[in-house]
């Protein structure tokens, strides 16, 4: 029988289901964690809410290996570092981030780098790439096509370190290649960093620009070798940094991968009152370089 976990008292917002476009990506995930509990005895899922169709088909066959540990408070969190502990692979799923649930200034409890620690799959909650950063050794999937969750979910299983799946809406239209930031594009007028589904936007906002737009579907670890090469490439050592939750969650890391590089950075994230402004912004920030930019093989 499916264990239950007793749900503590609220402190924040209540349970919402995912919104359309979230859709397809909680499916695929879904999907992809059915596999594991067929496919490995030593995973377990523990859902933290709704249960879509395919993971409500392998917990009619795996009962064993599927803990309902509610909607509300950190139950989830402290139900998978037991498992953890115990010598099982948890997965987390919910239809709400848990992390908000668990107090400030306390790490938490998802296990540690293993072959047991936790895979958490939640919607994006502006908050929780900044918190698990803080925290470290954390593997943070930010998927902007469904096929890239799958993907990376499997992979995420198959690591020995804990891991987060954010999954936002507005997929892109396409999936891209995982695993370090993938080239969409090649321009010598500056960089455009496209997290999640933020690419499709970007594409859009700069056609027409001769500008390189990179695509990351994992920020953590945040490839700076990708990074760095696109940016010496360049005429202008010009990065834009566009989130798709919370604008500059990745800005110190371009700080620091372009430490001796002269840059300038712009940080954008959604906007959902105006699918413009940020296309009109990157195109000013793009276009307007400063004159006193060195272009890459200019005499002084």
């Amino acid at each position: 029988m499916t264990t239950t976990v007793d749900q503590p008292t609220a402190t924040t917002g209540e349970f919402e289901e995912p919104g359309p476009g979230l859709a397809g990506m909680a499916l695929a995930c879904a999907e992809a964690a059915a596999r594991a509990l067929d496919d490995h005895p030593g995973t377990v899922l523990v859902s933290a809410d709704h249960t879509p169709p395919p993971l409500a088909a392998a917990a009619a066959r795996h009962p064993e290996r599927v803990v309902a540990a509610g909607a509300r408070g950190r139950s989830p969190l402290c139900v998978a570092h037991g498992l953890a502990v115990a010598g099982l692979r948890p997965i987390v799923y919910a239809t709400r981030s848990p992390l908000g649930w668990w107090p400030p200034g306390r790490s938490a409890p998802l296990g540690r780098p293993g072959p047991t620690a936790a895979v958490l799959v939640a919607p994006a909650a502006p908050e929780d790439v900044a918190l698990l950063d803080a925290l470290g050794g954390w593997t943070i999937h930010l998927p902007g096509h469904p096929e890239e969750a799958r993907e990376l979910l499997a992979a995420a299983l198959r690591a020995d370190h804990p891991a987060y799946l954010g999954l936002t809406g507005s997929p892109n239209t396409h999936p891209h290649p995982v695993g370090g930031f993938h080239v969409a594009r090649r321009g010598r007028r500056g960089v455009v960093l496209a997290v999640g589904p933020a690419l499709d936007p970007v594409l859009r906002a700069t056609a027409g620009l001769d500008v390189t737009a990179l695509h990351a579907a994992t920020v953590r670890p945040f490839d700076e070798i990708t990074l760095r090469t696109a940016v010496l490439a360049a005429d202008h050592p010009d990065v834009v940094l566009v989130d798709p939750c919370l604008p500059g969650a990745s800005a110190h890391h371009v700080a620091r991968t372009l430490l001796h590089v002269p840059h300038r950075l712009l940080t954008l994230g959604p906007d959902p009152d105006d699918e413009h402004q940020p296309a009109d912004t990157i195109r000013r920030f793009l276009r307007h370089a400063p004159s006193t930019t060195p272009q890459r093989g200019a005499r002084p």
